[in-house]
């Protein structure tokens, strides 16, 4: 798996891979929160910005590679993130020659309760 960008360092994000997929994990800390208690909104965007980014660039790599630029990102915060570390999880919902459409979301104790969700269409260079 390719390297995370600074930024993803800068927030503590970690990845790993489950079920051959990569899943980031945002860890909570001083340097993530918002208002008292709950993670700030673009630590959780990043975090899905990240995990979107790690998904395309799997699955570019398993076409012969490209670089990418984003078109644009719309995300959906569903319920505030607490205290505790919040795992996201990329998906391509469509790879084509010259655009993806990727869609990323972030839970923190169950998958199937998401705290949000975002949909991203990148250019692909290939």
């Amino acid at each position: 798996m390719r390297a995370l960008p600074p930024y993803a360092d800068a927030l503590g994000i970690t990845m790993a891979s489950v079920d051959g997929m990569p899943v980031l994990t945002l860890p909570f800390a001083d340097t993530v929160i918002g208002r008292p208690g709950f993670l700030h909104g673009g630590a959780i965007g990043g975090l899905l910005e990240v995990a979107a980014i790690a998904a395309l660039h799997q699955a570019l790599e398993a076409e012969g590679g490209g670089r990418i630029k984003p078109v644009n990102v719309t995300i959906d915060y569903m319920r505030g993130g607490r205290e505790k570390a919040t795992h996201a999880r990329g998906t391509v919902t469509r790879l084509g020659n010259r655009v993806a459409n990727v869609e990323a979301t972030a839970w923190q104790d169950d998958p199937a309760r998401p705290i949000a969700a975002a949909r991203m269409n990148y250019l692909i260079v290939r």
